[in-house]
């Protein structure tokens, strides 16, 4: 039966999202480590980013893992153990990280901490490698890179509560900008943490999730043979490429934002905190807006959705904010640029390259303003990179394994690997921030977006002369 007869599996899909959730909860959540470690084991400011370093590099370690584990076995191991056994394997792996840190913390090892953060990268790896084409096969191919808009609208959920709700467990307070507090307090919440890993893992072992999904048929009628290596296909290759920039744009933007504004705008760094959780709002605010059409309602209500779902989200922004004791006022004007959102959204008409196109030339617009502007037009501009880059993640992956039949699995696998670019693009932007100053670094990002601009137009020729056209699905379907 082809995938365009079939409605979004909802009973299976739901309980694949809660490890989207787990995702973005404890990535955002490293950023309350981070601080916290610095003033705990006396750390330089170089020294404390290896919380970040040991995070993200253990998607890549798990990737070059996984990659050799099937070679040995002559066989995809999660085409082998299928696909429930390996969510729930990843989040026992996961949960065995958080265990590190009751030793660590009693014990006061820095290396420890990092070596439990490790381990929790390496089960998220083996996640994102299930969870994201597993995503797209739960329903037909027309709102596949929808349904993992949605998935990224419940990541960033997690990005948004995750820092308060770890702040508060450790300070008590998460309004309290203090780091005096013992390292024996980062235990408990992460130890909480690692037991709802294992409470979702026996869950989704109990749902209703495909073990063995046809994900080879994400596109209809396509039949590849198991020997074929997914690096043959163009449009995989130069999807990594894209992936590695596109998460490296997104990480950099707002990691270079706090010194953009205590240099150029004089911010003082308690103020800033705020605008950060903006920029990561804004990519809550996309996804929502975007992952309206993997849900089956007329198509009066979906543009009714269209225009509540942005906003819903940004009331939970300002809802996080106002309980945190921020001030609002500077933040009611973004809602004139979610419109542009909004906009741009319909405009793409669900056709992933398309909107990979209009939100790549948007990104480098909201950069070229933040570049050539001053003060709060600057600062609304590089926040609304977040806007603009929160459906870049499903178009690109949706686009880049489209095609690849059974070599899917090895295809995630591939993209997961370039998460790294997160780091990479992040720190080659300082250093031309430390060669010139940290506006004109913003260079960095327009450079990424327009590879991604390309790649969205090379990429749809490619899938064409395969007999894919996501275009024409996307007409079909609206």
């Amino acid at each position: 039966m082809s995938s365009e007869n079939i409605q979004t599996r909802w009973a299976q899909f739901i309980p694949l999202v809660t490890v989207f959730f787990f995702w973005g909860f404890v990535a955002a959540s490293n950023d309350i480590l981070i601080p916290v470690f610095k003033k705990a084991f006396d750390l330089s400011q170089g020294q404390s980013q290896l919380v970040s370093v040991a995070f993200y590099v253990a998607y890549t370690v798990g990737s070059l893992l996984y990659m050799l584990i099937s070679y040995l076995s002559k066989g995809d191991i999660i085409n082998r153990i299928g696909y429930k056994n390996a969510l729930a394997c990843g989040l026992v792996i996961s949960a065995l990280g958080t265990l590190l840190f009751y030793p660590a913390a009693n014990s006061g090892s820095f290396e420890l901490m990092l070596s439990g953060l490790f381990i929790v990268g390496l089960g998220f790896s083996l996640q994102q490698t299930v969870a994201n084409p597993l995503a797209i096969a739960l329903g037909p191919v027309s709102t596949g890179s929808q349904r993992l808009t949605l998935a990224g609208g419940i990541n960033n959920f997690g990005t948004t509560i995750g820092p308060l709700i770890v702040s508060y467990a450790i300070f008590g307070s998460s309004t309290s900008g203090s780091t005096d507090v013992s390292i024996e307090s980062v235990k408990v919440p992460y130890l909480i943490l690692g037991a709802a890993f294992i409470v979702v893992a026996v869950l989704l072992k109990m749902s209703a999730i495909p073990n063995r999904p046809n994900v080879g048929d994400v596109v209809e009628d396509e039949v590849t043979p198991a020997t074929k290596s997914a690096l043959k296909y163009p449009q995989l290759v130069l999807g990594m490429i894209a992936i590695f920039i596109y998460v490296g744009v997104e990480v950099s933007t707002a990691s270079n934002l706090p010194a953009y504004m205590e240099t150029n705008l004089g911010f003082e760094t308690k103020d800033i905190a705020p605008y950060v959780s903006l920029y990561w709002a804004s990519l809550m605010i996309g996804r929502w807006t975007g992952a309206v059409e993997a849900f089956s309602v007329s198509k009066s209500a979906e543009k009714i959705l269209k225009l509540i779902a942005p906003y819903l989200a940004f009331g939970v922004f300002l809802l996080v904010n106002w309980i945190a004791d921020h001030d609002l006022a500077p933040f009611y004007i973004y809602a004139l640029l979610i419109l542009v959102l909004i906009i741009a959204d319909i405009a793409s008409k669900g056709s992933p390259a398309r909107m990979l196109l209009i939100f790549s030339f948007l990104g480098i617009v909201a950069t070229l303003i933040g570049m050539t502007t001053t003060g709060m037009v600057s600062v609304y501009a590089l926040t609304s990179v977040g806007l603009f880059c929160s459906t870049l993640w499903p178009c690109i992956f949706t686009l880049a394994i489209a095609g690849l039949g059974k070599a899917t699995n090895q295809g995630s696998n591939f993209l997961i690997m370039m998460i790294m670019g997160g780091g990479i693009v992040s720190w080659l932007q300082g250093a031309v921030a430390d060669a010139t100053d940290i506006q004109f670094s913003y260079i960095v990002g327009i450079v990424c977006f327009a590879y991604l601009a390309f790649y969205a137009w090379r990429v749809s020729g490619i899938l064409r002369a395969q007999g894919i056209d996501f275009d024409k699905k996307a007409d079909v379907a609206h």
